[in-house]
C-alpha cells in the first residue's frame, strides 16, 4: 500500500479514490497521474514523488510522432508520398502513411541490433534502411516496437538538417515546458527513478518469432526492457521509439500543449491535423499477434479502439510498464500516467479505471 499525495481540482473528487484504490494494491508502485482540461490542470497524484522521472517506453512515440505532425502540418512533409522520397537510400516501397501505421514490415534487423546499436537512432535508421521488409507490402501491419521513432526521425532529419530530439527540444519541450525529454540531460539524473520489473515476469516470445524480432530478442545478447530503460546510453540519447523519460505532469502537459495550448501559448497541432493523426487506418491483420483491427492512426494509438469512452479524435500512447498519454478534443482532456513497476502479466490495467473517471469527471 503507497500512501496518496496531491491535489484534484473541484468535480474530481472521484479521480482520487479511484486512484488511492490502485495504490492501495500490493506491490508497492511508485505511481504519477496528471491530467489537463482546456489547457489547465485539474489532476496532480501520486505516489511517493510527484517529481520523479522515469522511463516511459512507447510514451515516447507520441513526443515523437508530435515532432513528425507538426512537420505534415507545416507543409514538409506529404504522408502520401514515399518514404524514398525524402531518404534515397531507403529500399522499402512504402509510403510515409504506411510507415507510421507500422505497415513496413520493418520491425528489426537479421541477426538483431546490439546493445549500443539498439539505443542510437542513427544506427537503427542506417541498418534499417538497407533491410529487407518481414512482410510484403499490404499484408498487414505489426507494431515497430522498438524502430519506429528512428524511421520517423530520419525523415525529420532528412527534412530539417536536425535530429528528431534537437526538433522535439527546440519546437516542444522548451517552449511549452514539458517535463519529458528525448535525452535526459546529465543534471536530471538524480530525478530519475529506475524501472522494476514485474513480480511475476511474462515469458519472452520465441526470438524467431515477429513478436520476437520486434523486441530484438533474437539479438545476442538479446534486449531486456528493464536494462534497456535503466540505461543511461539510452537516456542520454533519447532513443525515439523508448527512451524517453517523463513525469505524468510532462506526459500530460506534452498533450496539453498539442491539444489545447498552455499558459497562453498556442496549441502546437490543428484539430485538422489531431484527427488525421489519430484515425485508425483501415482494418488489417496484427501480423505479430494474429488479431484483426487496428489500433493504430498516424504513429499514434488510435485511442478510441482501446478506450471506447473518448472522442473518436483521441489520440496518443501508451508504453510498457503501464504509462500512457493522450488527448481526447471531445472532452478537452490532456492525460499522464507514469509508474516504475512492470505489471504482472495481463498489464496495467489501472488506466482503464483511471481515465474512466477522469472522462466521466470532465464530462460532469
Amino acid at each position: 500500500m503507497s500512501l496518496v499525495h496531491g491535489t484534484v481540482a473541484p468535480g474530481y473528487e472521484k479521480v482520487r479514490e479511484v486512484f488511492a484504490a490502485e495504490a492501495a494494491r500490493p506491490g508497492d508502485v511508485a505511481a504519477q497521474l496528471a491530467v489537463y482540461r482546456h489547457g489547465r490542470p485539474v489532476v496532480d497524484l501520486y505516489t511517493h514523488d510527484g517529481d520523479a522521472l522515469t522511463a516511459v517506453f512507447a510514451v515516447t512515440m507520441g513526443a515523437a510522432h508530435l515532432v513528425l505532425a507538426l512537420l505534415v502540418q507545416d507543409g514538409l512533409v506529404g504522408v502520401a508520398r514515399s518514404v524514398r522520397h525524402y531518404w534515397p537510400q531507403f529500399t522499402s516501397d512504402v509510403t510515409v502513411r504506411e510507415l507510421l501505421q507500422h505497415r513496413a514490415g520493418l520491425i528489426g534487423v537479421d541477426g538483431g541490433f546490439g546493445p549500443r546499436e539498439v539505443a542510437d537512432d542513427r544506427i537503427i535508421a542506417e541498418r534499417l534502411a538497407k533491410q529487407r521488409p518481414y512482410w510484403t507490402r499490404g499484408a498487414g501491419y505489426g507494431y515497430h516496437v522498438l524502430v519506429i521513432g528512428a524511421l520517423a526521425g530520419e525523415i525529420v532529419r532528412r527534412v530539417t538538417g536536425r535530429s528528431l530530439q534537437q526538433t522535439y527540444e527546440q519546437r516542444v519541450r522548451a517552449p511549452y515546458g514539458v517535463d519529458l525529454y528525448l535525452g535526459l540531460p546529465e543534471c536530471l539524473e538524480p530525478r530519475y527513478r529506475p524501472i522494476r520489473p514485474a513480480v511475476v515476469r511474462e515469458p519472452p516470445p520465441d526470438p524467431a518469432s515477429l513478436a520476437g524480432i520486434a523486441l530484438n530478442r533474437h539479438a545476442d545478447p538479446p534486449t531486456d526492457l528493464v536494462a534497456f530503460a535503466n540505461s543511461r546510453t539510452v537516456r542520454r540519447l533519447g532513443q525515439a521509439s523508448a527512451g524517453g523519460v517523463a513525469s505524468a505532469r510532462g506526459v500530460a502537459r506534452l498533450y496539453a500543449a498539442a491539444l489545447s495550448g498552455v499558459d497562453g501559448i498556442a496549441p502546437l497541432l490543428h484539430p485538422r491535423t489531431i484527427t488525421e493523426f489519430g484515425t485508425a487506418g483501415g482494418p488489417a491483420r496484427d501480423l505479430l499477434t494474429g488479431a484483426t483491427g487496428n489500433r493504430f492512426g498516424l504513429g499514434f494509438e488510435a485511442l478510441t479502439t482501446i478506450y471506447p469512452f473518448l472522442g473518436p479524435a483521441a489520440l496518443g500512447h501508451s508504453g510498457a510498464a503501464g504509462s500512457l498519454g493522450f488527448a481526447d478534443p471531445r472532452s478537452g482532456v490532456a492525460y499522464g500516467y507514469t509508474r516504475d513497476r512492470f505489471a504482472p502479466p495481463g498489464g496495467a490495467a489501472e488506466n482503464d479505471q483511471l481515465a474512466a473517471a477522469v472522462i466521466q469527471a470532465a464530462d460532469g
